[in-house]
């Protein structure tokens, strides 16, 4: 919508991890750094946690955009509320492999060998990612683990990137995790970007899709921006595409901390807890407990809510034109009614 209002190719601020925007700040290029000697190493676990939208499946994403496929065959799974034979079925999938119902896990697992073995023969390293990996019971994690035993005479046929929120280092250091953290050479804790390199995040998004400084943001602007999102990637993409939504709606060119503010209120105010029901109904929930910016970015799936915004956008579109036609000639009075 706002997007040839400001005279961007593209909008800059979605909320589903694309490696086209990918930023190197210090933390993102240091855990892309350990991805990269893991794939050197060519064995082993590797794993990264991280807050969440602090960017980790845009690491992936960018990781995957480096891989040569004539080197590498890559595999990433991001649907991790799975139980340990599920796992097994998940990972011939994400393979490409035939994982039909009715197979049992020792088919399953002479399939996934199998190729692995074929890869090799190739000249092929096979690697798979695993999203969300705080969602891993450790029964799951260790049926991971047990997959890292297919080898050749020389070398392991499988590696294995874990990524997951801060919460997975716990069920990393469960005392029956100690197989799986010898076969670990590398962790690294993904932070938030600081107030200077959010402010250079915003303005690489906006570049990216060709912006000439239009609309402009004040110092003070950016102060609040990271003063609300902490320095969160996604989370400072979903205020910032907010702000311009504003911005076109209000035909606004420049912005300061008191337009952040205004947005920053909207958004507080749409995930307001409903009133509290009567006394003779149970709570569903304590309200005090309501956290208004995790059920906007705990969401696994922000593409979800990308594709739900870009409709909303484009319904307040066309009653925008309506308006102002209407506004703007009394001709246009008819013309809408005709509409």
């Amino acid at each position: 919508m706002y997007e040839s209002y400001y005279g961007l190719s593209d909008k800059p601020f979605r909320l589903r991890p694309d490696p086209h925007f990918f930023f190197g700040s210090k933390g993102h290029k240091r855990a892309m750094a350990y991805l990269e000697y893991g794939l050197a190493q060519g064995e082993g676990f590797i794993v990264i946690t991280g807050e969440v939208g602090a960017g980790k499946t845009t690491l992936v994403r960018n990781l995957f955009r480096q891989i040569e496929s004539d080197r590498i065959v890559a595999a990433h799974i991001v649907n991790t509320h799975v139980n340990a034979d599920d796992i097994v079925r998940g990972v011939v999938a994400a393979f490409g492999l035939p994982f039909e119902d009715s197979a049992s896990k020792t088919t399953l697992l002479a399939r996934l060998e199998h190729f692995l073995r074929g890869c090799d023969t190739a000249g092929k390293r096979a690697l798979l990612v695993v999203d969300e990996a705080q969602n891993l019971t450790p029964r799951v994690v260790e049926e991971l683990r047990m997959l890292s035993n297919f080898q050749s005479d020389d070398k392991p046929l499988l590696q294995t990137f874990l990524l997951g929120q801060p919460e997975f280092r716990a069920t990393l250091h469960n005392p029956g995790m100690q197989q799986l953290r010898q076969r670990v050479i590398a962790t690294y804790h993904l932070g938030p970007m600081d107030e200077l390199e959010t402010q250079a995040y915003i303005e690489h998004r906006l570049l990216t899709v060709g912006w000439t400084g239009d609309p402009s943001f004040t110092p003070a602007a950016h102060a609040a921006i990271y003063e609300f999102t902490g320095g969160i990637p996604r989370k400072t993409n979903h205020l910032c595409d907010r702000l311009l939504l504003m911005g076109f709606l209000e035909e606004m060119h420049a912005f300061t901390d008191a337009d952040v503010d205004t947005v920053i209120r909207d958004i507080q105010q749409e995930f307001e807890p409903p009133a509290a029901a009567p006394a003779a109904a149970a709570p569903l929930a304590d309200a005090t407990a309501f956290d208004p910016e995790s059920a906007v970015f705990a969401n696994q799936y922000p593409s979800v809510l990308d594709e739900r915004m870009l409709r909303l956008e484009r319904s307040m579109g066309s009653v925008l034109s309506i308006l102002k036609r209407i506004v703007s000639t009394p001709a246009g009075v008819n013309q809408a009614l005709d509409e």
